[in-house]
């Protein structure tokens, strides 16, 4: 790193030069051949997916999603000639546009059940040739304006389902501007210095901006996503700037103690530098890990979320140093260059509130301990009722036609018309069709279902359809169990003793599949990337205990976070003030995805403050100065990096969008507590209460490990090559 660091410095120039030309290169690039998110998503082996292969295998047309267009007149009825020719002329267009493979009206023959009591509300079904993720979105664009280019005045006219939602997905507005300006303000409150401010926040949009077009190119090679670039940028503000953030304090520490640029340069690349770079490996491996889940969507997810840490720690580690050959010592503020003139130099230590704090946690590691420990297990108490799922489009901004097409449809047809369950039967037999014919009339009389529909099918066809439209909206858990009643008890019996075969699908059916089949394969992956981690700390400390506490500490604060999110989602807490829908699950790719986020910012935390108490331990081979030492000099910046994350995630919450707002709280919660709680409590008060064995490994173990060490065995860089 002091060689990399030194080279940097000295060819700046060079550095700065071929930053903007990677950043104008892929630019150009993306420009010229664009992006092509997808989403690949497959379950394999689920009930659901079983019915889906059916209807794609034969009825093909009816395999593909489906898009509802409601209407609702102000005054007189749907029914009226000049509503009525208005809608169907819209509903032929839309019949003929690109992979839609039919439209069922509620003015054909067999309609009038999609005409509510009142004559107020009416909707069509548009079922398209593909599912959402594998539509063209000028495809479902085009059907979009056809629909509401039929508005008239008295007449509201709205689009609802997963293709139109897939589509109508903005990021939010603004979030990027919100947290970049948060983190300014706490940074030159944090340092006092125009320049030094700058440092982070140059680097950090550097990163962004050329991981984000790299991420529209990887769409072409692999299944990105189109939601990733967001999340991707969510991760990458708040990471990139906190890796710049303690590169460039150690890189004043070192000014402030009398270094010359270069020299400090090379000694906060050498330190802090070396943290960093460990620190996104650890989150690159957490994001890696959920490749073991072997689900495509996720997958791309991953691949999106590395891609921008690599750009992040690359400019943090080459940028920053060019950088700081620019800048000189106008990093530090006026006030530090007069005392620094003056010959006023000191080592950079914290010496104030943070040494007190540190050394009162050394003298009451026990008690503080204990507290920490009960507030974390209070915020993690909700927890316990986690339930996963995927929230309805009744969630969507107030604003938007799927929320308006919800609650059209909600209100005249009742909230399960807007996630229909689709019954795909395989039908070998008259014994086969009897059979089907009775489960048909039987539906009708279980609990929680509001209407059965049989559809039509040729004479002597192998698979029939039965539509069965639940009482309770597609995100409720009663909907959720009306499926495992359906599944377990209802159907059996009805089959029983025939080679009639009947699976429950739809986008409903789908989605409760996609949230059984993560909460299966949790336990592996939370282990996986516990295990991963933990290997990491083993080799670069050389300790059992540092890894083991970290992963206990990671664990909690993970529980705790999600513990914020179940109350403020699932329980309701704060959604409706939020703008951001009702009570409801939370979604089901949210808890792997933000654990191996977690685990990789955690990770980061406990790099930072531990190398720093490994640093000053192999100096002094003193546990109790080697945490306040630790402590006392990582904890502003901890606390300000920390500060700088939350707002960061916070400015994503008011975007509108429901499953951005849960990783932003989710997240905002889990650094929040970290930074908080566990790094400024938990962590240092348990080293002090383990004492020397915290740094101990058997000498058996020591000399067959590689060496791998975060820290340079001396802070002492020499200025000259």
């Amino acid at each position: 790193m002091a060689a990399l660091a030194r080279w940097c410095y000295r060819n700046r120039i060079v550095v700065v030069l071929a930053w903007i030309a990677t950043l104008v290169i892929l630019v150009a690039v993306e420009r010229s051949v664009g992006s092509a998110y997808s989403t690949s998503f497959t379950l394999p082996g689920t009930e659901s997916t079983k019915a889906l292969d059916l209807l794609q295998s034969a009825l093909p047309k009816q395999a593909g999603d489906s898009a509802t267009i409601v209407w609702h007149v102000t005054s007189g009825t749907v029914r009226d000639a000049a509503t009525q020719t208005r809608i169907t002329q819209m509903l032929t267009k839309v019949a003929a546009s690109k992979s839609v493979a039919m439209v069922r009206s509620p003015y054909d023959a067999t309609g009038a059940a999609q005409i509510s009591r009142d004559d107020k509300t009416a909707f069509a079904t548009v079922d398209f040739t593909k599912l959402a993720q594998n539509l063209p979105p000028a495809d479902i664009k085009h059907v979009m304006s056809l629909a509401q280019a039929a508005r008239a005045p008295g007449l509201q006219v709205e689009l609802g389902g997963n293709a139109i939602a897939e589509v109508s997905r903005t990021p939010p507005a603004n979030s990027e501007v919100f947290g970049i300006a948060a983190a300014a303000i706490i940074i030159l409150i944090a340092f006092g210095s125009l320049l030094g401010m700058a440092l982070p926040l140059v680097t950090a949009v550097t990163a962004l901006t050329s991981g984000t077009v790299a991420i529209g190119l990887l769409s072409h090679a692999l299944s990105i996503p189109a939601m990733a670039p967001t999340l991707a940028t969510l991760i990458g503000l708040g990471v990139g700037i906190d890796y710049a953030l303690f590169i460039v304090t150690r890189h004043r520490d070192g000014l402030k103690a009398g270094l010359s640029p270069e020299a400090a340069t090379v000694r906060a690349l050498n330190t802090s530098g070396r943290a960093v770079l460990f620190a996104g490996g650890t989150v690159c491996i957490a994001l890696l890990g959920l490749l073991v889940l072997r689900l495509s969507f996720l997958n791309g997810m991953a691949y999106a979320a590395v891609m921008i840490v690599v750009f992040t720690v690359a400019t943090a580690i080459t940028l920053l140093p060019a950088m700081f050959g620019f800048m000189g010592v106008r990093v530090l503020s006026k006030r530090e260059r007069r005392r620094l003139a003056a010959g006023e130099v000191g080592d950079g230590h914290e010496t104030s509130r943070w040494a007190r704090w540190a050394g009162l946690v050394a003298r009451r590691p026990v008690i503080l301990a204990a507290s920490a420990l009960v507030v974390m297990l209070v915020l993690a108490g909700p927890v316990l009722s986690l339930r996963l799922g995927s929230s309805d489009e009744g969630n969507d901004p107030a604003g938007s036609t799927t929320r308006k097409a919800y609650d059209l449809l909600a209100g005249a047809f009742g909230p399960g018309s807007n996630g229909p369950l689709l019954l795909v039967a395989e039908v070998g037999s008259p014994a086969d069709q009897a059979a089907l014919t009775q489960l048909a009339q039987k539906l009708s009389t279980v609990p929680n279902v509001a209407a059965v529909a049989p559809m039509p099918a040729a004479p002597g066809a192998k698979v029939a359809l039965i539509q069965v439209i639940p009482a309770t909206a597609p995100q409720d858990k009663a909907t959720s169990d009306l499926i495992k009643n359906l599944r377990s008890n209802i159907i059996p019996q009805a089959t029983q003793g025939t080679t009639l075969r009947v699976y429950v699908g739809g986008m409903t059916a789908i989605f409760g599949d996609f949230a059984t089949v993560i909460t299966g394969k949790l336990p592996l992956f939370i282990a996986v990337i516990v295990s991963l981690g933990c290997l990491l700390l083993f080799v670069a400390f050389r300790s059992l205990l540092v890894p083991a506490t970290a992963a206990v500490m990671n664990l909690l604060a993970a529980g705790a976070a999600f513990g914020v999110v179940v109350a403020i989602f699932q329980w309701g807490w704060l959604t409706e003030p939020l703008g951001l829908g009702k009570a409801g699950p939370v979604e089901a790719f949210l808890p792997v995805i933000m654990l191996a986020i977690l685990f990789g910012l955690s990770m980061d935390y406990q790099v930072f403050l531990v190398s720093r108490m490994h640093e000053e331990w192999v100096h002094s081979g003193d546990n109790s100065r080697a945490i306040k030492v630790g402590q006392a000099t990582t904890g502003r910046v901890i606390t300000a990096a920390a500060a700088i994350m939350v707002s960061v995630f916070i400015a994503f919450v008011f975007g509108g969008q429901r499953v951005i707002a849960e990783f932003g709280i989710g997240l905002a919660a889990a650094v929040a507590i970290d930074a908080m709680i566990l790094r400024t409590v938990l962590v240092p008060a348990v080293m002090h209460v383990l004492g020397a064995r915290n740094w101990w490994l058997p000498s058996t173990v020591d000399r067959h490990l590689p060496h791998l060490a975060v820290e340079p065995t001396s802070d002492a860089v020499p200025e000259e090559a």
